[in-house]
């Protein structure tokens, strides 16, 4: 295969390859400019559309409504979508082989597809199955293709071409003259960190795409070592799942879970890049709607509420709120002493344990039932006291006999008939005491307010850990402690224990369930309608259900996404869940992704020999067989892309130390300097950092606070001395934030620094990475696979000796 390369550079070569190369790039130019073109009519039609609402007509004011509802949908998605592509809207072209009728054809792919005024398809979608020979054809393997060509773009000019050429006399004369070329994949590689993830769709390589390709359903499991793209491959596979099975996943949605929230910053621009704009993100720690939680738990700590006994520990924890007095219940009110004996209270309480339904829910029929027994009661005690004038007159024998009769007739009939029970319940349930009583035995509880309780309560804490067979006393701390990412599962765990007592909203619902019904069967009819008038394009009824478009009727606030629903939502369930950094879950967070996802559609992104968390996997086995045993299946990705060959030499030492039965991925990069031992005190670290940052961006930089396009160093230390570098660094960026990717020199210990990749690295304290946390060694190996370019290791003492084969200066 043959790879010349052209550009704009030095247009005053004369030589027939530069001038083919030339006419190559203007021809390019001018098909791009028209569909660049292509794209702003687009967006001036959906910006139209979204500005001014669908054409005046007849029917009701609700239909109005209604057919608003379609077009503006329709036309903010589609804005969006169009708004996403800009940057390389298209990188690749593919010519298919010549025969005897005549050219090949010739496809040009693009993050989105795109038709011209004529209707005729000038850009595939990357997603569709006629863009796929783009990414599968190899040297040895070309299908019907003749020539690949990358596009490479900056803003909407076209800067240069590559070629690859599987079959030249399959390309006619002029199509040969103009071959041109360099491998787009290391081109790509060596472009310098912008703080955000680059998109691979134009460099995506045969077993990244057979991944992203992978069916839907089932749970793929890809286990990729550093700089593999597993992360940016899956979220290309979600993009191409959200395209293939569209009917399938927009209503439902996809999840992505990232380790942290610098991770989803990263990412964030990835999808809407791909013709994608509605995907949830969320780190473990937002999983629970309303909450963020950043706050980690000692290593000790995580590990018990990360094991998975500690679901029976919150059942058990739950069940203790479901009391019965030690003997009969005593209630005083209204002058009267109401008793319910305590083999009652132990009857109602398991009558509502009984029901197998969350504790909130119970609730309703132990307080139903213990309101019964108290008016019982209460009508008994009324009855003496009315009844006792009459005995006593009995004894005097002064009752008439007609009074005896209906004493007699009345003995025989309930104190309390149904209206008389009803009304008597609703008395008791409105007295202070009453309801103090019951609130107390058997409370409504929330999930925030039931795990502060539980923490802040030793005994609790102790009788709950003993009946599940684990100690659960380190979990004690006082009430008002910030939320951790490990209490989230914790919190999940009892939300679906205790439930919520949604009896007056099902009420409520039940009273409008006429008149909704009645507005989606008109709905339908206005889908129907927009349908036949859009059939070229998206159809109402792939934005919207008829049910969505009904409520939209009632909501008077600006329509959610798919996305923002789910998000809110702790019962959604999601159409696929992708989770990246994988083997960072604990058993319980495994639980809580599980319940997002009932149709167990899972692509799971990880490399088991980077687990850090010392609650997180140690093989894919242990976290999934218990969901699908022996029902998922493993794509692994062993060519690394990211890391040069001499990093990645040092980093294979460490992990053989470590986690010997791991295999590292393979460099293909065999570039750039090898990487260097530095023996300095923490307070030269900024004279090396600005050295680094020179080198990187290519220039003399004095303030390492500054904004540069393109070039990234980061800082990654131990949490013994995270504070000291940060005071020797005070301008740099710190910690796991969005802002921080920003910057062009940012501080983060090993945790905050997984998934994510710089330019240059400096490591601070490899000893203390190494012997701070159980999983040490993992810890290392993932700070060594962070740089792409250039690696440091500054120390103070011994370096540790698995990075002995480092260089010294």
């Amino acid at each position: 295969m043959g790879l010349r390369q052209a550009d704009a550079v030095n247009p005053g070569r004369d030589d027939p390859a530069a001038t083919a190369g030339r006419s190559e790039l203007l021809a390019e130019q001018e098909y791009v400019s028209r569909v660049y073109a292509r794209l702003d009519a687009e967006r001036e039609r959906a910006e139209a559309a979204l500005r001014e609402g669908p054409a005046a007509g007849g029917g009701s004011a609700f239909q109005a409504r209604l057919e608003s509802a379609v077009a503006t949908e329709e036309a903010a998605r589609r804005l969006a979508v169009l708004a996403g592509v800009e940057h390389g809207l298209c990188f690749g072209r593919i010519d298919h082989r010549a025969d005897a009728d005549g050219p090949g054809d010739t496809f040009y792919i693009g993050r989105i597809g795109l038709r011209d005024e004529n209707r005729e398809p000038i850009l595939i979608d990357w997603r569709a199955a006629a863009a796929r020979p783009f990414y599968t054809a190899t040297p040895g393997d070309p299908g019907t293709l003749a020539r690949r060509r990358h596009l490479h773009l900056r803003h909407r000019e076209v800067v240069r071409l590559d070629d690859e050429v599987f079959d030249l006399e399959g390309l006619d004369e002029s199509q040969r003259r103009g071959v041109v070329g360099e491998a787009a994949l290391l081109a790509a590689l060596r472009r310098g960190r912008t703080g955000r993830m680059s998109d691979v769709v134009a460099t995506i390589q045969q077993e990244q795409d057979q991944v992203i390709r992978s069916g839907l359903h089932g749970v793929l499991v890809v286990q990729g070592g550093p700089g593999t793209g597993k992360t940016v491959a899956a979220l290309h596979r979600a993009a191409y799942l959200l395209y293939t099975h569209r009917d399938v996943l927009e209503r439902r949605g996809v999840l992505v879970v990232g380790p942290n929230a610098t991770f989803l910053r990263y990412i964030d621009q990835v999808l809407p890049g791909l013709g994608e704009t509605d995907v949830a993100l969320a780190t473990v720690g937002e999983l629970y709607p309303g909450l963020k939680a950043k706050a980690t738990d000692t290593p000790e700590v995580a590990v018990i509420k990360g094991d998975l006994r500690m679901a029976d520990v919150v059942k058990a924890a739950v069940h203790a709120r479901q009391r019965v007095p030690e003997g009969d219940l005593r209630i005083e009110t209204e002058g009267l002493t109401l008793v319910v004996d305590a083999a009652k209270c132990e009857e109602i309480r398991d009558r509502a344990r009984a029901l197998r339904l969350p504790h909130n829910v119970q609730r309703r029929r132990f307080v139903h039932d213990m309101l019964e027994a108290l008016a019982i009661n209460r009508a008994e005690q009324y009855d003496r006291i009315m009844d006792e004038p009459l005995e006593e007159m009995a004894r005097d024998g002064g009752l008439p006999d007609w009074l005896q009769e209906l004493i007699d007739e009345a003995a025989d009939e309930p104190l309390l008939d149904e209206t008389d029970l009803r009304l008597a319940k609703e008395a008791l349930w409105q007295d202070p005491a009453v309801r103090s009583a019951l609130d107390e035995l058997w409370p409504e509880l929330t999930p925030e307010q039931f795990l502060t309780d539980f923490y802040a309560d030793p005994d609790a804490l102790a009788h709950a850990g003993a009946q599940a067979g684990i100690d659960c006393t380190p979990l004690h701390r006082p009430a008002g402690a910030p939320w951790t990412v490990s209490d989230v599962p914790l919190l999940d765990e009892a939300a679906e224990l205790l439930g919520k007592d949604d009896s007056a909203e099902k009420a409520r619902r039940r009273a409008a369930e006429a008149q909704r019904a009645r507005e989606e069967l008109y709905a339908r009819e206005v889908i129907q309608t927009v349908d036949q008038e859009h059939s070229e394009r998206l159809s109402a009824s792939d934005l919207l259900s008829a049910a969505e478009l009904a409520e939209r009727h009632h909501d008077d606030g600006p329509p959610l996404t798919t996305a923002q629903r789910a998000l809110a939502d702790r019962e959604w369930a999601y159409g696929h869940v992708i989770v990246d950094e994988a083997q960072e879950l604990s058993e319980m967070a495994w639980r809580t992704v599980m319940r997002r996802v009932p149709t167990r559609s899972l692509t799971v992104v990880g490399d088991i020999a980077q687990t850090g968390s010392a609650a997180g996997a140690s093989s894919w086995g242990q976290m999934l067989d218990r969901y699908v045993p022996g029902r998922w299946r493993e794509e692994r990705l062993m060519i690394n892309y990211r890391t040069p060959a001499a990093i990645m030499r040092v980093a294979a030492d460490v992990l053989k130390a470590v986690a010997p039965d791991q295999t590292p991925p393979e460099p293909v990069r065999d570039d750039g300097p090898p990487p260097t031992a530095v023996a300095m005190p923490v307070t030269e670290l900024p004279s090396l950092v600005r050295s680094e940052l020179a080198l990187i961006t290519g220039g003399d930089h004095d303030d390492i606070g500054g904004a540069y396009k393109e070039g990234r160093l980061a800082v990654i230390t131990s949490a013994a001395r995270h504070a000291a570098v940060l005071g020797s660094l005070p301008d740099a960026a710190a910690g796991a934030t969005p802002d921080a990717l920003d910057s062009p020199v940012v501080v983060l210990t090993t945790e905050e620094a997984k998934g994510l990749e710089f330019d240059s690295v400096i490591i601070v304290d490899p000893s203390g990475i190494l012997t701070e946390s159980p999983k040490g060694g993992q810890d290392l190996y993932v700070a060594l696979t962070r740089a792409t370019r250039r690696l440091t290791i500054v120390h103070d003492n011994d370096l540790p000796e698995v990075l002995s084969s480092l260089e010294r200066p």
